[in-house]
């Protein structure tokens, strides 16, 4: 028993074949079936990615064949609005736009902490992505299937302008795809720079406002050079939803002024500021402006845009980002709006409840200042009024310019007067003022009287233009000048509204019987300043285009229209004081105790008009008062209404116009 247990305890197995380990070759047939498995489970992935690469590329294909081409950004020309300047190009006036409202800027414009804020809440990894960022995408997939919306799209900075560019707001699969094809070539083609350039100048921001740089000046109302980091953080704020955080909506403010201060998080998270800059910025009471909208020199601005809308045409100017050069001195109407308000209530008191002033450069014809009404935002008066205080033209039409235009009254008698020097009269010729029947005009005996009802027997014609005697200015007009010769003397001065026969007119033509506008008379007397040179009335100075060429520069070629000797004439009566001064008095408004000054008034027939019209050598300023609707003011002279507001504004040309 103990043999056969030893025995079998020593038994080993045959080998086949001359000793074949069976044991072994189980554990190799193992090893390359496993190896078998790992090459098919390779071969299968491979066969995955292939598969996967050549649908990417069908895809590809399928979606890129007709896509735009990134090219298009340097091709195309974002729709730009027509800005209208002062003679400065610093004050902006006005804007023509269309659909879109932008002000173009480039990077370097943009201040570095604007930058910043766009980067902290819309794409901090921009500067280093290559556009798309997938990590991104696959968030906002797990958070939109977790909330079962397609709320989030993880897009980038690239993929947004692409999207604002060429593609729809649907939410789609489809769009996501062509979207992630023009950012990736968008990309390859151009320097991060210019994409963040580009999508800053083309982003909404509200309603018609599109570019940080438009945007900013709806906002703020200044340049986006000037902003601050809050405000910068502001507008940073209104990119994720310009319609909701719109600071000029319904409680629109609230919701930016609450994501300004998520923003600014955002910025001292990405180390784009510290803590004390944090804190200070978030304290500061941001002041949206209340009426951007509200337009500067209104008449004015809306002069040129008429001029403007004539050359142009209305879908140009709302798309080609044109600038235009005014001619107008903001200061000088700063002023003049301030003088406008003020007297509006002065004159009041003599039941005038409007005026309109006109302030011109008589050496080149550009118009510095234009008043057109009283108040161009003044409310709309009553519809139903037919005479009366209320009953005035809507404030908004620039009296200076249309209409059919006013009487001048007196304010006429220098183009007669200077009609009978080129005949030969001199300011020495003598007339007599005495009561006169110059017999019937209109079917009436025309017998006119002067202002204060007096007669002083012979004048001279000094004496006669400069004290505003009606007797002797209708002799002069009848015997020396001529009525038709008299009008032709206005049209070549440039009054264009004289266009009756001259016996529609008749002698009362001298005493401003005929209509004509602020604008004209005031480039008329003009005229004088210069000694009888004409330079056509201009509001603008140049035009250029969206590439800052020049396409339009206004030519302000003189022509003599009089020769100098009589305008010095006209020059001398109505500097002289001490000529007027029996009618006006020695310290009349029309008086500067040192300086040389020219000027005539005009009142017409019932005291609807008052008229003041003067110069220096370097300035004319012209001031009509009254109503719109022809109802008479109290009765008074216009060197009382008009004189004093003509006084004052005169008076500030005295400083850039010496």
């Amino acid at each position: 028993m103990a043999m056969n247990s030893k025995k079998k305890d020593n038994y080993n197995p045959p080998r086949l074949g001359g000793g074949v380990d069976f044991m072994k070759t189980r554990r190799k047939i193992r090893i390359f079936k496993e190896r078998g498995k790992w090459k098919n489970l390779l071969r299968f992935f491979l066969f995955l990615f292939l598969t996967g690469t050549a649908l990417l590329f069908i895809i590809f294909i399928y979606y890129a064949k007709d896509l735009p081409r990134p090219e298009v950004f340097e091709e195309r020309q974002l729709s730009q609005p027509t800005k209208i300047y002062d003679r400065t190009g610093e004050v902006l006036l006005y804007t023509i736009y269309g659909e879109e409202k932008r002000e173009i800027a480039k990077l370097n414009e943009f201040p570095d902490f604007l930058i910043k804020a766009v980067l902290a809440t819309e794409d901090a990894k921009f500067y280093k992505h290559r556009g798309v960022d997938f990590r991104g995408i696959a968030r906002s997939i797990l958070i939109n299937l977790k909330i079962k919306k397609p709320t989030y799209g993880g897009s980038t900075i690239s993929q947004q302008l692409i999207r604002s560019t060429f593609l729809t707001l649907e939410k789609s699969a489809s769009r996501k795809i062509k979207e992630i094809i023009l950012t990736l070539e968008l990309e390859r083609k151009y320097s991060k720079d210019q994409i963040l350039e580009w999508y800053l100048n083309q982003i909404p921001f509200g309603p018609n406002i599109y570019g940080a740089g438009e945007a900013s000046r709806a906002y703020f109302n200044k340049s986006v050079k000037e902003i601050t980091l809050p405000e910068a953080a502001a507008l940073a704020a209104a990119i994720k939803a310009p319609s909701t955080y719109y600071p000029f909506s319904k409680n629109g403010d609230q919701g930016i002024l609450q994501r300004k201060d998520y923003v600014l998080e955002r910025m001292f998270k990405e180390t784009f500021i510290s803590q004390a800059e944090l804190e200070e910025a978030k304290n500061v009471q941001l002041e949206f402006v209340k009426r951007f909208s509200a337009t500067k020199a209104p008449h004015f601005v809306l002069y040129v845009r008429d001029y403007l809308l004539k050359e142009f045409g209305e879908e140009y100017l709302k798309e080609n980002g044109l600038k235009v050069y005014t001619t107008l001195d903001w200061e000088l109407q700063s002023d003049v709006e301030k003088i406008a308000k003020e007297e509006g209530e002065r004159i009041k008191n003599y039941n005038a409840h409007n005026l309109s002033i006109v302030a011109i450069n008589p050496k080149t014809g550009e118009i510095l200042a234009m008043i057109g009404s009283k108040d161009f935002f003044a409310e709309s008066f009553p519809k139903n009024c037919t005479s009366g205080l209320n009953c005035m033209l809507d404030p908004q039409v620039n009296v200076s310019v249309y209409g059919k235009g006013q009487q001048p009254g007196s304010a006429f008698k220098p183009f007669v007067y200077i009609t009978a020097f080129e005949n030969g009269y001199t300011p020495s010729s003598v007339v007599i003022d005495e009561l006169t029947n110059f017999g019937k005009w209109g079917g009436n005996d025309y017998i006119p009287r002067n202002y204060d009802g007096k007669f002083r027997g012979q004048v001279t014609l000094r004496e006669a233009l400069a004290q505003s005697l009606n007797i002797p200015a209708v002799k002069t007009l009848l015997y020396f000048a001529g009525i038709e010769e008299s009008i032709q003397t206005a049209k070549n001065f440039g009054i264009t509204t004289l266009n009756q026969p001259s016996s529609f007119y008749g002698p009362a033509l001298v005493l401003g019987g005929g209509e004509v506008k602020l604008l004209e008379m005031t480039s008329a007397y003009g005229i004088f300043a210069t000694n009888g040179v004409r330079y056509q009335t201009t509001n603008i100075l140049k035009i250029e285009n969206a590439r800052g060429e020049i396409i339009k520069e206004i030519n302000r070629a003189p022509k003599r229209v009089v020769n100098p000797e009589f305008c010095e004439m006209i020059n001398d009566i109505l500097s002289d004081n001490d000529a007027r001064a029996p009618v006006f008095g020695s310290r009349s408004p029309l008086y500067f105790p040192e300086k040389w000054t020219a000027s005539k008034t005009g009142t017409t027939d019932s005291f609807r008009d008052g008229w003041t019209v003067g110069y220096t050598r370097s300035a004319v300023v012209g001031v009509w008062v009254g109503n719109n609707d022809n109802s008479s003011m109290v009765k008074t002279a216009a060197v009382s209404v008009a004189g004093q507001i003509w006084h004052r504004v005169i008076e500030k040309t005295f400083k850039n116009y010496p």
